[in-house]
């Protein structure tokens, strides 16, 4: 195996959520390849065309030449516009020549990475012409490709693979963002600190620590006297976190103790997924 040990868990996860895409929209009728996601805008076909759409740009395939439909109501920002050329491109694509260029293109992303002998830090093309490492574009991807598994999974009323290698990256790029949420969106005071207890198939305690100077920093910790602990499940916190549900759709779901302005800044905030 010549892919790099920091890169191997990435695609093992991308492996496992595409797959499972793979197998959940495979015996789809015509029909219900329209069904709408939670993705706003975005029906079953959008959002196979997506993941099909970049893992096409992470092979290097040119991008589409297209023009979008001036009323797309989802659409807001230049990324939203960059993003949705490669699903408007194929929304008038039938359900067999999706389910064929879906497996294709897992064919082809696969023998990629089996093959991939490039440093982690090389840099690759992202979104509008950025530059990202190698790594972290991998690692985006095995992000991406889980959260819209589970999005199919909702929709298509088949859960699943709560806990699966995917989950464990959406974990780990979920609380990476979290001190940047806790410190600058909600604002939390300096010298403070908000303790996150997420259980369930996926399940850590985490603390964000506000310095003198107001920057964030997390830790596995526990906190003392921390200013908000937020208590959920690792659903909940994955879907308001991937802005899928709003905080007052799941607030039975989530246990509050502490400062309750702070805790309702905080999930104000709290989705990190544009």
């Amino acid at each position: 195996m010549s892919l790099h040990p920091s890169l191997q868990s990435y695609a093992d996860a991308w492996t496992h959520s595409v797959e499972a895409i793979s197998e959940l929209v495979q015996p789809l009728a015509e029909g219900e390849w329209n069904r709408a996601t939670p993705c706003p805008g975005w029906s079953v076909r959008d959002i196979v065309s997506h993941v099909i759409g970049l893992d096409c740009e992470m092979l290097g395939d040119p991008r589409p030449i297209h023009t979008l439909p001036r009323d797309l109501y989802h659409v807001k920002t230049e990324l939203q516009r960059y993003m949705e050329m490669q699903v408007d491109v194929r929304r008038h694509h039938t359900a067999p020549e999706m389910t064929s260029e879906l497996e294709y293109t897992i064919i082809r992303r696969s023998r990629q990475l089996r093959n991939e002998t490039r440093d982690p830090g090389h840099k690759v093309r992202g979104p509008l012409g950025s530059e990202e490492t190698l790594e972290e574009a991998t690692r985006k991807r095995a992000f991406d490709v889980w959260v819209h598994e589970q999005d199919l999974r909702s929709v298509l009323a088949k859960p699943g693979n709560i806990d699966s290698p995917g989950a464990l990256v959406t974990r780990d790029v979920l609380l990476s963002a979290l001190p940047k949420v806790v410190a600058k969106r909600a604002g939390a005071p300096a010298s403070s600190a908000v303790v996150f207890d997420v259980h369930g198939p996926v399940d850590f305690l985490r603390t964000v620590r506000i310095d003198a100077e107001g920057k964030g920093t997390i830790d596995g910790a526990p906190s003392l006297g921390p200013a908000v602990t937020l208590a959920l499940d690792w659903e909940t916190f994955y879907r308001l976190a991937t802005g899928r549900v709003k905080p007052a759709a799941v607030a039975d779901r989530i246990k509050v103790e502490g400062d309750q302005a702070l805790a309702q800044a905080i999930l104000d905030n709290f989705a990190v997924t544009p």
